[in-house]
């Protein structure tokens, strides 16, 4: 009686009524893949298999967020510190280009006080040479005040031809003595100018040696530093193509694997179910054989009732014949359900792996389009930092020819009296500037440890 109510359940009908077309012909079509899956029912055990999946592709998704976040942490803090070294260095580059102004602006004014002070010079032995001239000429008037009046007395007179001579006489030494001593004082303060005029050359030179070393060791830093950067992006670049490369590459070699698979599933499939629709024939044959066979006992049985006793040995074999074949209807069904349950795993386990396939290009499509986008993004950010850099210099520029312009109505307007403290200034402003190449330098070491340690990281 189980046997056969399970037999007539709509299962069993349909599955049979499905096989029927088949084992006609082949013409008539088979029926869809979601006809077939309908008539499944899902285990405890799939259900608790699916549960898990998803949960692992939770805990999947969660941790590449994480992921996500944390790189997206690093390079932020990457921008922010390459950031704070351009502007450092863009500072040092303002400030050295001051300090070089400076530089300018003091040799400008030491070459200005050399000229007040050869001025100042030429002023003094003009004064010194005139007060001589006066003093020498003093005792002359007098003596030729006395001998005009002893003349006077004696009564002797002179031509003036013979005074003229007496004159040129005694004024030729007093004048040659006044021409040596201003020679002397001239070549004196000559030699003080040369001096000088040595000494700032000298210093001129070094402070142009100098700024020459420091630009060359910009320039050989910076281009090492765009050697580096050439070499990295390039290297990123290889990568990225290489990664597009494989990734295509097994994006083609999943598709065509799942095709593959798909092919040999179907194949699978219209086996089992064919296997299946003969195995139903065979057991729905058998329980009609089975219920023949117990019509003709039963049959007997009631012809034979008398003679029961002869035939029970028969009868009883028969019932345990009929209680195997049960049994192995029972198997055959399970082993149905069984195989039908692992179609269905393995349908879902396909979709599922069709599903991720698809969410991973896509991703690595997004990744991709994002990559290009900040490189393209960092690429006008750096064109326009260079036309930036370009402004800045053009008003720089603009700014120094103001400066010199006011520098050089300022000089106009030094009087002598400022003198001692132009040198004042000028000599602090020599001290200032050293004090300010000293920063420099040390500002440097600093910077190029953090690009050192940033190249580390």
């Amino acid at each position: 009686k189980i046997f056969l109510s399970r037999l007539a359940t709509p299962h069993s009908s349909s599955r049979y009524s499905s096989s029927q077309p088949q084992t006609q012909g082949d013409s008539t079509p088979l029926p869809s893949i979601n006809e077939r899956l309908a008539f499944l029912r899902p285990s405890r055990e799939l259900l608790e298999y699916y549960r898990k999946k998803i949960a692992d592709f939770d805990e999947e998704h969660e941790d590449l967020v994480k992921r996500l976040e944390r790189y997206k942490e690093t390079y932020d803090e990457q921008h922010r510190l390459q950031w704070e070294v351009r502007q450092r260095e863009e500072e040092i580059a303002e400030l050295q280009k001051a300090l070089s102004d400076m530089q300018v602006y003091l040799f400008q004014e030491r070459e200005q006080v050399l000229r007040l002070y050869s001025e100042n010079d030429r002023l003094k032995i003009r004064c010194a040479v005139g007060e001589r001239v006066t003093v020498l000429q003093r005792p002359a008037k007098s003596r030729d005040s006395h001998e005009g009046n002893d003349s006077s007395r004696t009564g002797t007179k002179r031509s003036t031809s013979e005074q003229a001579r007496e004159g040129d006489i005694r004024g030729s030494p007093e004048r040659y003595q006044r021409d040596n001593q201003m020679l002397l004082l001239q070549v004196e303060a000559l030699q003080a100018q040369l001096e000088e005029q040595t000494r700032l050359s000298k210093e001129q030179l070094q402070a142009l040696l100098e700024d020459r070393r420091i630009h060359m060791e910009e320039a050989q830093v910076q281009h090492q530093r765009d050697q580096d950067k050439i070499k990295t992006l390039t290297d990123k670049l290889n990568k990225t193509q290489n990664l597009l490369y494989e990734s295509t590459r097994d994006f083609l070699q999943l598709k065509f694997d799942v095709r593959a698979s798909e092919k040999a599933w179907m194949v699978e499939k219209d086996s089992l179910l064919r296997k299946a629709d003969k195995d139903s024939d065979q057991l729905i044959g058998r329980e009609t054989g089975r219920e023949k066979k117990q019509r003709d006992t039963k049959k007997m049985l009631q012809a034979n009732h008398e003679a029961g006793k002869p035939h029970s040995r028969e009868v009883k074999s028969l019932r345990e014949e009929l209680m195997q074949e049960q049994r192995l209807s029972n198997m055959y069904r399970e082993q149905c359900i069984t195989l039908e349950s692992e179609l269905a795993r393995i349908c879902e386990e396909r979709d599922v792996g069709r599903e991720l396939f698809k969410e991973r290009s896509e991703k690595m499509g997004k990744r991709l389009k994002l990559v290009t986008q900040r490189y393209e993004a960092l690429e006008k950010r750096r064109n326009m930092e260079v036309e930036g850099f370009k402004n800045d210099i053009k008003q720089l520029r603009q700014k120094l020819k103001d400066v010199e312009k006011q520098l050089f109505k300022v000089t106009l307007n030094i009087g002598p009296d400022q003198d001692l403290a132009i040198l004042h200034e000028v000599r602090q402003g020599n001290r200032l500037t050293r004090k300010i190449q000293e920063e420099l330098k040390s500002l440097k070491a600093k910077i190029y440890g953090l690009e050192d340690e940033l190249r580390v990281c």
